[in-house]
């Protein structure tokens, strides 16, 4: 199907057409025309840019008429239909053959070359060479004011003004006023086949009916003038017969339909339709007057300025059914909003819809960066996450911005139809671009939107996220791609050796700006945000009272070490100076029960405990939890809050609270607690439930049933009914996260800086080969060995992994490492020379 369309909006690879009855479309950068796409697979090809290829922006404008072809037609994701046009001449011209042509014909055509005397231009005209003199485009080139020459890939209104050689040469003209006065006529001999949008013809009115009029013109073709498309001037005085002047809009070759516009800026080609003012866009109307009602397509309203506007069928009510056309006779009020433009329909489009009028956003220009927003999923793509705020809004959650954490499966956490809120990180109207985020800390924070580097003032305390963490400290990203740098010694009053272990990608900070340059937009940050009391000072310090503390469940923070209790770890917050005070319980180091004691022994004062996660703050101080399963629940919103949230079949993570003969309690975070009966704690037989469970043990519960009356929750810890499904998956995620703990344990123990037993023991991994010698062979046939690389530990290897070897105290020997047993200080090996040898 053949179109006449206004390009609407141009970005750097497409336009976006406005077509008649309100569509539109879009033109690919890959559709304009054959030069134009040989110079960008060039282009691509060589890596770099080339000079000679202009963008789209340096060619196209809105308001420009061009002809077009549908391409394509295809559902979106949100419903709609999308239609893909091209204008590329070989195309829209298909039709043409060089016998065809004929002087006075205006056809659509590309430069394709510049020469010495003028350009070549492409006209899709298999066999034609198509030649536009310098001195037919002067006239042209200085009204447009985009450069001395014509550009490969321009597109050109085009008058023949000589056929040579049976139209294997032709001879063009874009002068203006040539082309504003050209006419299709009989002479030119059109056929159906042939016809193009955009030819201004001389026709004669056959039939006036109320949704439009037929026309005949070129002797033997006849169209149709719907009722957007008649002169409003002229509306009600058209009358069979009457000869008037008319533009074809559209010609579908498979219905044989010709439809037309009478409206004047369509009737001089080269022209451009009447366009709406900015401020208009979005605007309510208190008061618009019904002018038409048609009950197969919508209503014609006059608006406050006298301008004429059309609301389709569905913008006139809520629904179908709510519909009432007594409401829509000619003369009746109604309040309405504009929501759209159509170019080449020279037409508002409105709505009087009450949830569209009263909608805080409506397009691209209503949306402001920092603005939070709510909208619905509507696609899961690998680069992140679509969210459509309104019919005409929809923006990008790039992959770090889906949670607090990054997420190894999105798709188990959204789901297309999800309602989500959000913060707008981006806005480029002009680009149809908006950047969201879905991170609590940035959609919550209460501190300025930093959103340019003019406001950076020094003292300027805001919010902001990591984007890189490195030795030399960390760069952190603001609003609108404001970004600046935390340099090493202002990442913490404490020294951090390692950033990239302390910080990670898309975690969300507080920042203080310390220095900014505008102009080479240079930021200097500082996670500092005060200075530390003085020495003289501390007499007054106390810490912060609890009510004072403003920390979240599920807030992340770093700490430090303040002093080992016998029941865990009392520490304070980095962020507050160490204002406020707060314990980590021992079995909340870790998610695995050995790991919490050995931690315990190996952490010491002064020790620094990056992201920690507030658990609780109910009793006279807060409680954090370094417990990574629960951390990752929290943050990717697997738990609930109240027991309303409660629903049979769910799987939470939490922690054993009590053990008792007849079952478990278990906590979730948030304070929710259930019961797992002695029967449904083990896929195993229960003799005794202490040999199962310890308290503090992280546990994955399915609730099996919940008593809404007496509050209660009864749950089942069996392996085989709390697997998510991928339980091979789940076992490597645990087994991973155990061994990430272990070398964490191993590299406090090696960085202490006096050597001590402890860091002995951090330097011996399993694997590895030692030079020993043997101390004593006992009874059982163990031995126990004794070298300079394990003094002060108890080293044993037992009957079986003595090997073959028969060897005497005090003799030599090589041993490998097979476990450390950081607690008791005992090391494990074994002489076997199958292992050795491996």
């Amino acid at each position: 199907m053949l179109l006449l369309g206004c390009i609407k909006e141009v970005s750097e690879y497409e336009l976006v057409i406005s077509l008649p009855s309100g569509l539109s479309g879009f033109v690919p950068v890959t559709h304009i025309s054959d030069a134009y796409s040989k110079m960008l697979s060039k282009q691509v090809a060589q890596g770099e840019l080339l000079e000679e290829l202009p963008s789209l922006l340096d060619l196209y404008s809105p308001g420009m008429l061009v002809r077009c072809i549908v391409t394509t037609v295809e559902k979106r994701a949100d419903g709609r239909r999308s239609i893909k046009l091209s204008i590329d001449p070989k195309k829209v011209n298909k039709g043409l053959n060089a016998s065809a042509l004929a002087p006075g014909m205006l056809l659509s055509g590309f430069v394709s070359s510049v020469e010495d005397h003028g350009y070549l231009i492409d006209i899709g005209v298999s066999g034609t060479h198509a030649f536009l003199p310098h001195q037919k485009a002067q006239n042209y080139i200085k009204a447009v004011k985009r450069g001395s020459d014509l550009k490969i890939g321009q597109n050109l209104n085009c008058i023949i003004v000589e056929v040579k050689n049976e139209g294997r040469v032709v001879r063009l003209s874009i002068d203006r006023s040539e082309v504003a006065a050209s006419l299709a006529t009989e002479q030119q001999n059109w056929t159906l086949s042939n016809l193009l949008p955009g030819l201004v013809v001389k026709a004669r009115v056959q039939m006036v009916a109320p949704f439009g009029i037929k026309l005949s013109f070129l002797s033997s073709f006849t169209g149709v003038v719907d009722f957007m498309h008649m002169d409003p001037e002229k509306s009600m005085k058209y009358s069979p017969d009457q000869v008037v002047k008319a533009c074809i809009l559209s010609i579908n070759p498979t219905s044989k339909v010709v439809r037309l516009t009478l409206r004047q800026a369509f009737l001089h080609p080269g022209g451009s339709p009447n366009q709406l003012s900015s401020d208009r866009m979005g605007a309510v109307v208190e008061e618009s007057t019904v002018k038409t009602f048609y009950k197969q397509f919508g209503a014609i309203f006059e608006l406050d300025d006298g301008t004429l506007a059309f609301a389709r069928l569905k913008h006139l009510s809520k629904n179908k059914k709510s519909l009432q056309p007594t409401a829509f006779k000619a003369g009746c009020k109604h309040k309405c909003r504009i929501i759209d433009y159509s170019l080449m329909d020279e037409m508002c489009i409105v709505s009087l819809k009450y949830q569209i009028i009263e909608a805080r956003f409506l397009q691209y220009q209503d949306v402001h960066t920092g603005d939070v927003v709510k909208g619905k999923v509507f696609a899961l793509k690998p680069i992140g996450m679509q969210v459509k705020v309104t019919d005409g809004i929809k923006g990008l959650v790039p992959f770090m911005h889906l949670a607090d954490v990054i997420l190894k499966q999105p798709e188990k956490k959204y789901s297309i139809g999800d309602e989500v809120k959000c913060r707008v990180l981006e806005c480029n109207p002009e680009g149809r671009k908006l950047i969201l985020t879905l991170k609590k800390g940035l959609i919550q924070s209460k501190l300025p939107v930093l959103s340019n580097y003019e406001d950076a003032k020094p003292g300027l305390v805001t919010h902001g996220f990591v984007v890189c963490a490195r030795e030399f400290g960390c760069i952190v990203k603001f609003y609108n791609d404001v970004k600046g740098l935390v340099p090493k010694n202002e990442l913490s009053s404490e020294p951090i050796a390692c950033p990239d272990k302390v910080f990670h990608e898309g975690q969300v900070v507080k920042v203080m700006v310390l220095k900014c340059e505008p102009q080479q937009e240079r930021l200097l940050l500082s996670f500092r945000l005060s200075s530390k009391p003085a020495l003289e000072d501390k007499k007054e310090f106390t810490p912060k009272k609890k009510e004072e503390v403003k920390y979240q469940i599920g807030e992340m923070v770093d700490v430090k070490i303040l002093k080992k209790k016998d029941n865990g770890i009392e520490v304070s917050v980095l962020e507050d100076e160490g204002n406020v005070i707060a314990f980590i319980p021992t079995a909340h180091l870790s998610d695995f029960v050995t790991t919490c004691k050995l931690l315990w022994h190996c952490l010491e004062e002064g020790d620094v405990l990056p992201r920690v996660m507030c658990l609780s703050d109910k009793g006279e101080r807060m409680i954090l939890s370094r417990k990574s399963a629960v951390i990752s629940a929290v943050q990717e919103q697997q738990v609930v809050r109240s027991f309303s949230e409660i629903q049979p079949g769910m799987l939470l993570t939490g922690y054993v609270r009590k053990v008792m003969p007849f079952g478990v309690f278990v906590e979730f975070p948030f304070g929710v607690t259930g019961l797992a009966p002695k029967v449904s704690m083990s896929d195993k037989f229960v003799t005794d439930t202490k040999d199962h469970f310890e308290v503090g043990q992280t546990v994955i519960a399915k609730v099996m049933s919940i008593d809404e009356e007496k509050q209660r929750v009864l749950l089942n810890l069996k392996v085989s009914e709390c697997s998510s499904g991928d339980s091979a998956a789940e076992s490597f995620a645990l087994l991973n996260q155990y061994f990430k703990e272990m070398k964490e344990i191993r590299n406090l123990l090696t960085g202490r800086e006096e050597p001590s037993v402890a860091r002995g023991l951090g330097e011996l991994v399993p694997g590895r080969e030692l030079q020993l010698v043997l101390q004593d062979v006992k009874e059982d046939g163990s031995a126990l060995f004794h070298g300079s690389s394990v003094t002060g530990l108890t080293v044993t290897a037992t009957r079986y992994h003595m090997g073959d070897k028969n060897i005497g105290p005090g003799e030599k020997t090589k041993a490998l490492v097979l476990h450390v047993d950081a607690l008791t200080s005992k090391v494990y090996v074994s002489l076997r020379e199958e292992l050795l040898k491996q």
